[in-house]
């Protein structure tokens, strides 16, 4: 299967190094050099993944990634040449699904993407549920299409996010530490830590609950994890 990459940063050097190799791997690649050019391109054409610099003229890649995310949960990660956690974070909070830090092995963003895209494409296997669907109360999951209902009105998840949903009603009771979480959603060789699941768990949160911080579906056992009721 062909994968359509989308890298966006206004080096053009790297760029051009990582279209090269992403390419001998198979994949297609387009690029973009600046805010505007590449929410441009994401809007016109579907993506397998964004590869988004946090750095970039007209529109930071913050901003970018935040727009995206109203109308496309193409999974993004985020290139950042800051190493501070905050930044990592703020990935994360606009609406990212992995990041890494400047200057990297691009062995590693290699590796990273593939792990993203296999996600990404896996089919979620539902044992059970009639017609690969999920439905809680307000909440109904189409497992085939990948799409989110609550109280019958769509709401766009990430593939994180979506994962975790159905992780959680499949399994109603069930108590999940944060390190659980990254294994199974995230997978062992994530190097990133438990603070990617609090931060997905909150924007969960934000887009299924009526009151956020007073949940009604995602719960916290304190000092213990997260589990869905």
């Amino acid at each position: 299967m062909a994968y359509d990459i989308l890298v966006v940063d206004d080096e053009k050097l790297i760029v051009k190094g990582i279209k090269f190799s992403l390419e001998q791997d198979g994949m297609r690649v387009d690029t973009a050099f600046d805010g505007d050019e590449a929410l441009s391109l994401a809007k016109n054409k579907e993506y397998s993944l964004i590869l988004l610099d946090v750095m970039l003229p007209k529109k930071d890649g913050l901003e970018v990634c935040q727009l995206i995310r109203e109308f496309s949960s193409v999974p993004i990660i985020m290139v950042t040449a800051k190493g501070e956690d905050m930044d990592k974070i703020m990935g994360l909070e606009y609406g990212a699904d992995d990041y890494i830090t400047k200057p990297f092995n691009i062995l590693e963003l290699k590796a990273r993407i593939k792990a993203i895209l296999r996600r990404s494409v896996k089919k979620v296997s539902i044992e059970n549920v009639r017609n690969d669907k999920l439905k809680i109360r307000g909440i109904e999951m189409d497992i085939e299409s990948r799409r989110a209902f609550v109280d019958g009105k769509e709401t766009n998840l990430t593939a994180k996010e979506f994962d975790l949903l159905v992780l959680f009603m499949k399994n109603p009771g069930k108590v999940y530490s944060r390190d659980n979480l990254l294994n199974i959603i995230w997978g062992k060789t994530y190097p990133g830590d438990a603070r990617a699941v609090d931060v997905h768990v909150r924007r969960l949160r934000e887009k299924i609950e009526l009151r956020p911080s007073e949940p009604q579906y995602i719960h916290t056992k304190w000092g213990v994890g997260y589990y869905f009721q």
